[in-house]
């Protein structure tokens, strides 16, 4: 009787993880209020279930907790007290998520597939809602604008509005994507949210998310999808990649050289300030590394300003005493500021910010200028150790998500904001949490 008790018990606890974690999910698109509501919640579990929890030892939990804990720290070097302190907040995520899987791992391995199903369907949802809503403002206006991208806080004319950003929407719409594109049988909801959650990722436009689902997709058919058993089929795939490869390997390299100096306004990333009609000159990418000073008529397309910023990366790691710990977590954004006076950007006028304004637009170089290398050495250390259970386990959607994330990292500071930070962590937690249940059934 005993047994049954504990038994129907631990079924209740793992009912009440499960859907806290997939509010916790879904809350990422809706406002900030949310989410930390539901935090708190998840602290009160941890508390109030505290004590009869064993602990789990499964190293990559703690990881995003030194990063945290890193970050906390940091205030005590930060050369910005103030925005440090206001910024760690936002961080908790990273410590309250782990804690709820290190003390209720075994509770939430059998519910992983509910809650990626749950968040699937609901982005599908989402996409769908804002599709329909785009179709009738473009009736309604005209404007094609409503289809693509998001909008400006104070002109809302896009696909998405600008508080969700597009590019991080992109992120989630992607997950969603890959999660119903790795289902071995798929019902009718399911291929038809597949196409629509692909159509919406291609509108909101974002670079680097539409090349790494080409990438992934690619690696789907390859190793993943039933059709990829057949040999012949997964060999000519590989065969017509490498021959095009080397037929125009010439043509490559002189593309990359052209590119490198000659003005375009197409790259890696989004332009992160609208092209204007008083910007009379595009900077290539050799300029935006050399060149001494820029007039507010230059204008930087995505890769070049990703290049620009690599350069002011440069320039404040040989002026600063920041390579072991940085300027302090949130702290940096003066010193880029100062950085883009100095280079003479275009300074923004009137709602119009200019480029000074812009942080690093890179994870890993954000991380390094404010937490310095032993930041950096922790964040890498997340994504390769998830990289690696993920090959480990088989697991493409696991895959998919550490690829994603390395490449997003290069083109933007998604650690930077509270729904990156939620996002993260969360899949992270989730897809390194192997179901044992399984796992023990399969191996009987």
């Amino acid at each position: 009787m005993k047994n049954l008790i504990n038994k129907n018990i631990g079924l209740t606890i793992t009912r009440k993880i499960s859907i806290l974690l997939i509010c916790l999910f879904i809350s990422i698109v809706f406002p900030f209020f949310i989410s930390n509501l539901i935090v708190v919640f998840c602290s009160l579990f941890i508390l109030y279930y505290f004590k009869n929890r064993t602990v789990h030892n499964k190293k990559e939990f703690f990881i995003p907790i030194f990063y945290f804990l890193w970050i906390f720290f940091s205030v005590f070097w930060s050369i910005e007290k103030n925005d440090t302190l206001q910024a760690i907040p936002r961080n908790i995520f990273l410590l309250i998520i782990p804690l709820l899987f290190i003390f209720q791992y075994y509770n939430i391995g059998p519910n992983k597939e509910h809650i990626f199903k749950a968040f699937s369907y609901f982005i599908s949802l989402f996409a769908s809602v804002f599709l329909i809503r785009s179709l009738i403002r473009y009736l309604v206006t005209g404007n094609k604008n409503v289809f693509f991208f998001h909008g400006d806080y104070n002109n809302d004319f896009g696909l998405v509005p600008k508080e969700l950003n597009a590019i991080h929407v992109s992120v989630f719409v992607a997950m969603a994507y890959y999660y119903f594109l790795n289902k071995k049988n798929k019902n009718k909801l399911e291929k038809i949210a597949l196409p629509i959650l692909l159509l919406f990722l291609l509108l909101l436009s974002s670079t680097n998310v539409l090349f790494s689902t080409l990438f992934i997709s690619i690696l789907y058919f390859l190793y993943f999808s039933k059709s990829s058993n057949h040999l012949r089929l997964k060999n000519s795939i590989l065969v017509l990649v490498v021959s095009t490869c080397v037929y125009f390997n010439q043509e490559i390299i002189t593309f990359f050289k052209t590119e490198f100096k000659t003005n375009t306004s197409k790259g890696i990333g989004h332009n992160v300030i609208e092209e204007k009609p008083t910007f009379s000159n595009k900077v290539t990418l050799y300029d935006a590394w050399n060149k001494e000073k820029f007039s507010d008529k230059d204008f930087f397309p995505g890769m070049a300003f990703r290049v620009y910023q690599l350069r002011v990366f440069r320039d404040l790691l040989q002026e600063n005493d920041i390579f072991w710990t940085g300027f302090g977590f949130d702290a940096s954004q003066k010193k880029i500021e100062n950085k883009g006076r100095t280079f003479n950007v275009y300074l923004g006028e009137n709602e119009k910010e200019g480029y000074q304004k812009k942080n690093f637009h890179n994870q890993y170089l954000q991380t390094f200028s404010e937490l310095g290398v032993i930041g950096l050495l922790i964040l890498v250390c997340m994504l390769l150790f998830s990289l690696k259970n993920a090959f480990k386990n088989k697991d493409f959607v696991h895959i998919a998500f550490a690829i994603l994330m390395i490449s997003l990292f290069l083109t933007e500071t998604f650690l930077s904001r509270q729904r990156g930070i939620l996002f993260f962590i969360l899949f992270y937690c989730l897809l390194n949490t192997t179901n044992h249940h399984y796992l023990e059934n399969k191996t009987k």
